[in-house]
This record gives C-alpha cells, sequence and structure tokens, in this order.
C-alpha cells in the first residue's frame, strides 16, 4: 500500500511500480482510494465537491469506509483470490491521519469502522511517502511556491487540493506526524521512504526498500505490497 500526504509523489511511484511488475509478468490489481468501483469513484466526486463543506466528520470518515468496503468486496478479494498482487494508493491509514489525527476523530472509531469495512484484509506492507509539509502543499497546489501567485486553473488538482485546499499548515503537520507515528507503531509491516528527493531518487528508494522487505521480514518471493 502506497500512504502519505497529497504531494509526496507516491501516486507516480506507484505508478512506476505497477509497470515493472506488470513487465514481470506478475499480475497486478492496482486500486486507488476513494474510488476504483464505480460505487466508490461517486462516493469520490461527493467528496471532492466544495459546497459540501456542511459534510460532517464522521460523515466524511464514513464516506471513505463506504468507498473502502465496496472496494474490498468487488475487487481486492478478487484479485487475491486470483493470486494477484495488489497495489493500493491510500487505505484505512490515510483515515487515520486526515480524519484522525488532524482533525480529531477518535482512534477506536476509526479503527471500529475499518473493521466493518475491510475486516481482516490488511496490508502486508504499508510503504509511507515522508515529505515536509510545505513542500507536499507547493506540489499539489494547495499553496503556492515561494514568489508565486496562488494556484490558478493549471494547479495540480486532487482530492486534498480541491474541498480541502484551505486547510492549515497545522493540519498538514499532523497529517504528516500521524503517518510517521503509525510507521513507528507497527515496524513489522511499515516502511518509509524519504520524498523529498528528486522522482528518480525516490524510485531507487522505493525498489532498495522493497527488496530488502521481501528477502527479510516477508520472505524471499512474498508479495511486494497488498
Amino acid at each position: 500500500m502506497f500512504e502519505g500526504p497529497d504531494g509526496s509523489g507516491k501516486s507516480t511511484q506507484l505508478r512506476r511500480l505497477v509497470e515493472l511488475v506488470t513487465a514481470s509478468g506478475v499480475g497486478v490489481c492496482e486500486v486507488r482510494e476513494p474510488g476504483g468501483t464505480k460505487i466508490g469513484e461517486a462516493i469520490r466526486q461527493v467528496l471532492l465537491q466544495r459546497d459540501h463543506d456542511c459534510m460532517t466528520l464522521r460523515c466524511e470518515m464514513l464516506l471513505y469506509m463506504a468507498s473502502r468496503a465496496q472496494l474490498v468486496e468487488q475487487k481486492i478479494r478478487p484479485a487475491l483470490a486470483r493470486g494477484e498482487l495488489v497495489v493500493a494508493d491510500r487505505f484505512v491509514t490515510s483515515t487515520v491521519a486526515y480524519q484522525g489525527a488532524a482533525q480529531g476523530l477518535p482512534y477506536d472509531e476509526i479503527t471500529a469502522a475499518a473493521r466493518i469495512a475491510v475486516g481482516v484484509n490488511t496490508p502486508d506492507l504499508v510503504l509511507v511517502f515522508d515529505v515536509d509539509e510545505e513542500t507536499a502543499a507547493q506540489r499539489a497546489g494547495i499553496v503556492a511556491p515561494k514568489g508565486k501567485g496562488k494556484r490558478g486553473d493549471g494547479g495540480t488538482s486532487s482530492l486534498f487540493a480541491d474541498r480541502m485546499e484551505d486547510r492549515t499548515r497545522e493540519f498538514r503537520r499532523r497529517v504528516r506526524q500521524s503517518y510517521l507515528d503509525q510507521a513507528q507503531g507497527e515496524p513489522e509491516r511499515f516502511r518509509v521512504i524519504d520524498a523529498a528527493k528528486g522522482p528518480d531518487e525516490v524510485w531507487r528508494a522505493l525498489v532498495e526498500t522493497m527488496e530488502k522487505w521481501a528477502g527479510g521480514d516477508a520472505g524471499a518471493g512474498g508479495p511486494a505490497a497488498r
């Protein structure tokens, strides 16, 4: 699973990995959150709407979980049954960071909802792409680079750069810290990658990290990320 704040570059690296694994002949199921299914994509559009600022925090969290539940049932479980490698762009870790640590929803409520939504389907490996909040926000178009105006029509559009654009630097700091805290709390499943460097350097770090994981904790020949 690929995790990290918006603007960390995780999605770019995910696509590179999928291309590499696919070229090697391994079956891959690539999914994103929220979305990945017809119902999930409809939920994504609800979350993207700027005029939904009246949405409550629990409603927001439950919409993510609803999309996730559909994704697990419709895509992830069937792919695993076929012996495919499942590579996900975000999962429960993001909800803990964004709706939990950054906005104050109790961790126990999130994990209780997650148990209903995904059951025992948890990732074997969680890759956290870590980058400071200012750099991530600039990459995502949430804030303008120093010396430039605010993001215009040519800026990057993303889930967190749309309805969630106005969230503060402190919000983004809490998101980043949550990812790091989760990684520290579960070192057997999490790996942190320095994403502040250039794309090629991050890619090399990703490949090295996964090779070490597959040859160590997961055992040779184990799944790369699921």
